[in-house]
């Protein structure tokens, strides 16, 4: 869908109209017949401008019939636009109608809110149906333009939120594929136009990681005949040279069958978006390309797929991590921490971030505590603890803030290695952020966030439908505004 501002409103056939709770609706640009017509509606609908409430109202235009659609803003805040530009997309996405104009003037939206406004619908309006080859013409996307009137200047806040857009865009593709067409190096080359943008991409294939001892992330892909990757993608808009301020680090299991701790068959189709911790940090690092990010930055990925053939990590085994600690593996499908581990130890070795803050569907533990609500958030600084959750209650990324302490870390301790990478069954969550941990090194802030329950959804939300949410994209955007920007 395209989106385009305009000083004026063209004479289209369908329009919108924004109103703010209580208000009455703007309607001068009507003639007589339709204001008496929408007039009534709105006291039969009892329509008083929620924020995401619709109102249609038919009504005669030229020689045919046109559509008044009034747009409940609510208060008028970030939030609540969005809502309403997700609600406008989400109702009239494949309702026939090739193009909306909106009307905004009479809600008082400045630059960022009219820019906020577009930019989720146009997320909302996203689709993935690269795969569907019986569509019916009622269930085809028609909205191919959305034309917005009512607010000034609007041109460099758009440019932000569209990179947002096409960040999350980058996302919620990674996540939705077919595990049999995005794994470790097809993931790597879905991010290769990242380098048009300014990214440096540094791979690294099995043979490397191996020179480099990361025996715990090549033991989870031992059982796969998809070869692991390491990616890292480096932003530097800073002009400067330098170590990143920022390190992003996620999880990238292409499909996790559990290994030789083989997950039920009810629901492993889902285990496709295991790497959603790896496609925020893609999504991310393009948006914050996309919108010239004044930030030192990287984001680097473990790119692996998780199999139980003749050749698999069993449990019992005992692998050595690049940071020379030894791990006990109890259970094979506790992966994503032998991903993760390796990755920031590379990281810390290399780029000596400050700040580390890995993103990973880590554990069902966390769904169990928080469902699909809250990411889990674990942090061994409070200033970035705080700031992480500032960030999500801004962009609607929501996170909960666990404990870590020691009486936790006695619970991975292992009889014959250093750790072991289950603990029992209680506080599962908090044990995998124990295990990570030891591989942080001191003096470097780091925040652990379990996305588990968040990636994917069962129900649409104002920003997206049912499917890839595009989780943690916003929420890094926005971290990184607030702690290498501001």
């Amino acid at each position: 869908m395209k989106i385009e501002f305009q000083s004026d409103l063209p004479d289209l056939q369908d329009i919108a109209i924004a109103v703010p709770k209580g208000a009455v609706p703007g309607l001068d640009r009507l003639d007589a017949a339709a204001r008496t017509l929408v007039e009534g509606a709105v006291k039969a609908a009892k329509f008083e401008g929620e924020a995401g409430s619709v109102a249609e109202i038919f009504v005669p235009k030229g020689d045919g019939v046109g559509r008044v659609i009034l747009i409940g803003t609510g208060s008028g805040a970030g939030a609540d636009l969005e809502k309403a530009g997700g609600a406008l997309a989400g109702r009239y996405e494949t309702a026939g109608i090739e193009a909306i104009g909106v009307d905004l003037s009479a809600a008082g939206v400045d630059a960022a809110g009219a820019a906020r406004f577009a930019g989720a619908a146009a997320q909302r309006a996203w689709r993935f149906d690269i795969y569907r080859t019986t569509l019916t013409e009622k269930q085809k996307p028609t909205i191919q333009r959305l034309v917005i009137a009512g607010a000034d200047d609007v041109e460099d806040a758009w440019r932000e939120a569209d990179a947002l857009t096409q960040g999350l865009e980058l996302t919620r593709t990674l996540v939705a594929e077919p595990p049999n067409i995005l794994y470790p190096e097809t993931f790597v080359e879905r991010c290769r136009h990242l380098e048009e943008l300014g990214v440096t991409l540094t791979i690294l294939d099995e043979a490397a990681m191996g020179e480099l001892g990361m025996g715990a992330l090549l033991g989870v892909s031992q059982g796969s005949a998809r070869e692991a990757r390491l990616l890292a993608m480096h932003w530097n808009g800073t002009g400067t040279d330098g170590d990143p301020t920022i390190a992003l680090v996620g999880k990238g299991v292409t499909f996790d069958t559990g290994g030789i701790s083989l997950k039920p068959g009810p629901g492993m189709e889902d285990m496709k978006w295991d790497m959603g911790g790896a496609g925020a940090v893609a999504g991310a690092m393009k948006a914050l390309a996309m919108r010239k990010a004044k930030a030192n930055v990287i984001g680097v990925v473990g790119l692996v797929e998780n199999m139980p053939d003749g050749n698999a990590q069993r449990p019992g085994d005992v692998v050595k991590s690049m940071s020379g600690q030894t791990i006990e593996i109890l259970n094979t499908d506790a992966e994503g921490r032998l991903v993760l581990c390796d990755v920031l130890t590379w990281v810390q070795r290399n780029h000596r971030p400050k700040t580390i803050v890995d993103l990973a569907t880590l554990t069902g533990a966390m769904i169990i505590a928080l469902g699909n609500e809250h990411g889990g958030l674990f942090s061994n600084d409070d200033a970035l603890a705080d700031a992480l959750l500032s960030a999500g209650r801004e962009t609607g990324d929501k996170l909960w803030r666990f404990p870590l302490s020691p009486a936790y870390d006695k619970l991975i301790d292992s009889p014959i290695a250093d750790v072991k990478n289950v603990g029992p069954r209680g506080a599962g969550s908090i044990t995998a952020a124990q295990f990570l941990q030891r591989f942080v090194e001191t003096g470097t802030a780091w925040a652990h966030l379990d996305i588990a329950g968040m990636v994917w959804a069962d129900k649409p939300s104002a920003t997206y439908d049912k499917g890839a949410t595009g989780y943690g994209v916003r929420l890094l955007d926005r971290l990184v505004r607030d702690l290498a920007e501001g």
